[in-house]
């Protein structure tokens, strides 16, 4: 199992006081979230968790939300499908192939979503305290879409 990402690395770290714990999981909410809504999860995920995909879908619950009740915080390769992790995988780290020809998601969070960067590291208050709402999730949709476009091509040309 690899695990993309976890609400815990970012809330037990440099986390601004005062924030719910469920902030350290809004930028991994936003990614599942895509996710959800293109089908790309596990089978074990659409077996278990039906109710709650389909909330997310009709965006009652968020991706956050779903992360945090359904997953313990941890986006990993149990979650999605095949084309899933495959794509997360070219398009979540930095310093992939892809990530290198295009972007990774957080360096396309941050620029969407303004987040200050200090040092070549994202600002920790500001990454935080992105509001987890479907304005941004639509932001990054339409990224993440393109990006999963590229991610298709890029892939002939393996």
């Amino acid at each position: 199992m690899k695990k993309y990402d976890d609400a815990s690395w970012h809330y037990g770290g440099d986390f601004p006081p005062g924030l719910p714990q469920i902030n350290g999981a809004t930028h991994i909410g936003i990614f599942l979230t895509w996710f959800i809504e293109n089908n790309l999860l596990s089978g074990e995920q659409l077996e278990d968790f039906e109710d709650d995909i389909q909330n997310v879908k009709n965006r009652t619950l968020t991706g956050s939300e779903y992360l945090m009740r359904n997953c313990d915080g941890k986006l990993t390769s149990n979650d999605l499908n095949k084309t899933g992790n495959e794509f997360a995988k070219a398009y979540y780290e930095d310093g992939t192939k892809f990530a290198k020809a295009y972007k990774d998601y957080l360096g396309d969070y941050a620029r969407l979503l303004n987040i200050r960067v200090v040092n070549n590291l994202l600002d920790q208050d500001t990454l935080y305290r992105i509001e987890n709402s479907w304005n941004n999730y639509d932001l990054l949709k339409t990224r993440i879409d393109e990006r999963f476009e590229q991610w298709k091509e890029f892939k002939k040309k393996k």
